[in-house]
């Protein structure tokens, strides 16, 4: 198929393809084609390229670019998927619509093993979830993130993959010669990788199925060595691991202030906390602040360091972390 195309030397290709897709001109439904030293870049409209183009665009033969075959294309609107390794997860009320959506997402170009639907909210203490199986037989995956696996099970565990970039974030700060706890640990996305930069990591989840998965996981990315995994409440191990830690991982935003005792227990002489909490617009880091520093007493000089707002949680509620140095005084 004939298409208008700008054609220049191939030195200058991704230059000038930014430019066009700068200007919306870029035809994406065409292969970009090299003939010797020219490169010819596929438009959608001569007019809309920018004027110093003009002089070079020709019509040419373009081969039509294959496009993956997905849900959308199939029914027509852009449904709400999230993906969890080989697992999409849809969230509709309506069962009809539900079952519409993972037949699409079934006969797409979508990587996919199994389709689930919440069919409840997170409940209770385990922080876990009932799902509605709607295509696939499956709720175990493998979720790969920043060059970890993580095997788990998302009707036995929580696990939240939008909470991706905030982990990297955290694991990023992390020493080789730290001693961290992570007090809510679930299968090892903090864990993993911070023992992965050679932290040694106490990690402890009242999941016993989290932290049996947490187990694997280290094995399975090397890391066995340096996790020491633990089923319980992070509470009662406190005295145990007293004064030992150089970091805290406090994820547990909807009442981590309950194991700010403990916290302050475990916190070594000079100790990052990183605390999760769910707070109103109008005030979102303030409370957390405030009962860290309200615990920590006169044994530790409280500093905030970061107040960094991780996500919009509910309208007019954001969850937000907290990272805060303790010095013992």
């Amino acid at each position: 198929m004939s298409v208008p195309c700008v054609a220049v030397e191939r030195e200058r290709g991704e230059t000038v393809r930014e430019r066009l897709a700068d200007a919306d001109a870029l035809d994406g439904d065409h292969e970009i084609a090299v003939d010797g030293d020219t490169i010819y870049i596929p438009v959608t409209d001569p007019d809309a390229a920018p004027a110093d183009l003009a002089a070079t665009i020709v019509e040419r033969d373009a081969a039509e670019r294959d496009r993956p075959r997905t849900p959308a294309s199939i029914l027509g609107y852009e449904p709400s998927l999230e993906r969890l390794g080989d697992i999409v997860i849809v969230d509709e009320d309506d069962d009809e619509r539900a079952r519409e959506i993972a037949e699409a997402v079934m006969a797409s170009d979508v990587p996919c093993e199994t389709v689930l639907n919440r069919a409840s909210p997170i409940e209770g203490e385990l922080r876990v979830r009932r799902w509605d199986v709607l295509a696939g037989n499956g709720t175990e995956t493998v979720h790969r993130e920043y060059g970890h696996e993580f095997l788990l099970d998302v009707a036995e565990v929580y696990f939240s993959p939008r909470l991706a970039t905030e982990r990297h974030r955290v694991i990023e700060q992390v020493g080789s010669d730290e001693t961290v706890v992570d007090m809510f640990a679930g299968v090892g996305p903090y864990a993993v990788p911070m023992a992965a930069r050679g932290a040694d990591v106490v990690a402890c989840d009242l999941n016993e199925h989290a932290i049996e998965y947490l187990r694997e996981n280290a094995e399975r990315n090397g890391v066995a060595d340096r996790v020491t995994a633990i089923a319980g409440d992070v509470r009662e191990i406190a005295d145990d691991h007293a004064g030992s830690a150089d970091r805290l991982v406090m994820n547990l935003p909807h009442s981590a202030d309950e194991f700010l005792d403990a916290a302050v227990r475990l916190a070594g002489d000079d100790c990052v906390v990183h605390y999760y909490d769910i707070q109103h617009e109008d005030d979102p880091f303030g409370p957390g602040t405030r009962a860290i520093r309200a615990v920590a007493g006169d044994a530790y000089d409280v500093t905030v360091e970061t107040e960094h707002v991780v996500r919009s949680y509910a309208p007019h509620e954001y969850n937000v972390c907290l990272d805060v140095r303790l010095t013992r005084a």
